[in-house]
């Protein structure tokens, strides 16, 4: 273990306290370092790609409360919105105009999107999404793909990466099989797999739900012809195909992971970015299936704070920044930077290691790979990830806490923040 070289004592005492309070100290269990060893820093606050802890450390932070921090933390334009819509309340539980201002938005960039719907959540946009499917389809089961996580129903908690991974749980107990009787599973890149199932349930499968950028296993792009071989088997079988886009959505392009592959499937799930930092989720697709849903139709979901004033608000000016021109293009400049230097400094100090990036998404994993999906994703060293975590901390680079878990940037992050994440990389490497 790297020698500590910053003071805790501020969080070592907020997060005892806060083992008495919450089951183990936290609000979500990956925020709880129990892979990557010591306890958690708190938070006092967030600045553009920096944190600061309440012992008064400061971090470049890779993690952008996992994913929605794109244009960076607090940032002053989203600030200034924010403030001006608090002035108006906080929520309405009632129509608003801010609604039909970020649904257009929405519907213009994602190409699967005809009409959408506005959650609180991913996991609630993935529920929603699920019982949409079945209902469409008139079938109950589902595909899902080991590895991917889809929020944590009990219908989604099959061999579902991230937290679950983390902690070493195979799903959890609590749910129960009748849940999961009608959720399948294959390893994610593996068409092979995905066309038994359809033999083996012929006319049963409702639809495929994936993660289309894996970020919940770590960082797993798609292998070439995976995407097109399922929308070509679900159109085969008349099964919906649906990409959760909580993370990939408008970060590794402004469309999304269907429009960077050229592959729309027939619903999408939305969070993270379009909240701008506030609680949101989303799922849309094609008319006639989306008109299913209540009071248009027969197919009920609802929610008190769905379409929050102020989510809605930050959404907007998140969504304004991202189309500036040049964005998606910087994203790419500054993480491939990161992505091909941290691999570089492992190859050189004598680790076995692979990964990769998109626009704005990375990961690095302590394997000689490749890595095409979750079995191959467990054959990491998470000791010896759990060792550069914490050297890394040590030295000022908040990293996800966890092996399986994709890292971002954001457009706050400078060269040289790249530049200095590296030259700590390269210490910390040296030591393991």
């Amino acid at each position: 273990m790297v020698n500590t070289t910053i003071k805790t004592t501020k969080s070592q005492e907020i997060f005892a306290a806060a083992q008495n309070l919450m089951p183990g100290g936290v609000s979500s269990p990956v925020r709880a370092f129990k892979s990557v060893g010591g306890q958690p820093i708190v938070f006092d606050r967030v600045k553009g790609a920096y944190i600061w802890d309440v012992d008064s450390n400061q971090y470049i932070d890779y993690v952008g409360t996992w994913g929605p921090a794109i244009c960076g933390h607090a940032h002053p334009e989203v600030i200034s919105a924010l403030h001006e819509a608090l002035e108006k309340g906080t929520s309405f539980g009632a129509p608003s105009v801010l609604e039909n201002v970020l649904a257009e938005m929405v519907i213009d960039a994602v190409p699967s999107i005809e009409m959408v719907r506005f959650v609180n959540s991913g996991t609630e946009a993935c529920m929603a999404v699920l019982r949409l499917m079945r209902a469409f389809t008139n079938r109950e089961k589902i595909i899902k793909f080991e590895g991917c996580y889809h929020g944590h129903a009990d219908m989604f908690l099959v061999k579902a990466g991230s937290g679950v991974a983390t902690l070493g749980l195979p799903d959890s107990p609590g749910v129960p099989k009748s849940a999961t009787s009608s959720t399948l599973t294959a390893p994610f890149n593996d068409l092979e797999a995905v066309k038994a199932l359809f033999e083996e349930n012929r006319d049963q499968i409702a639809g495929v739900i994936l993660e289309p950028v894996v970020g919940n296993a770590g960082f797993i792009p798609p292998d070439a012809g995976f995407l097109e071989g399922l929308r070509e088997l679900t159109h085969e079988h008349g099964a919906l195909l649906v990409f959760d886009e909580v993370m990939t959505g408008f970060r590794i392009a402004y469309g999304g992971a269907q429009e960077k592959f050229g592959i729309t499937p027939d619903l999408t799930t939305l969070g993270k970015v379009i909240g701008g930092g506030l609680p949101v989720g989303a799922y849309g697709g094609r008319r006639e299936i989306m008109s299913m849903i209540a009071p248009a139709g027969p197919v009920y979901q609802a929610g008190t704070l769905s379409g929050n004033p102020l989510a809605m608000t930050a959404g907007i000016k998140t969504l304004e920044l991202l189309q500036k021109p040049g964005t998606y293009e910087y994203l790419d400049r500054i993480t491939q930077k990161l992505s091909d230097g941290l691999l570089r400094i492992a190859q050189e100090t004598g680790h076995a290691a692979c990964g990769g990036q998109i626009s704005a998404m990375f990961g690095l994993f302590f394997t000689s790979g490749p890595v095409h999906n979750y079995e191959d994703a467990k054959k990491s060293d998470t000791a010896k990830f759990g060792r550069f975590h914490r050297g890394m901390l040590e030295r000022g680079v908040y990293l996800a806490p966890s092996q399986f878990e994709a890292g971002f940037t954001s457009l706050a992050h400078t060269e040289e923040d790249i530049e200095q994440t590296l030259a700590v990389a390269r210490e910390v490497m040296s030591s393991l």
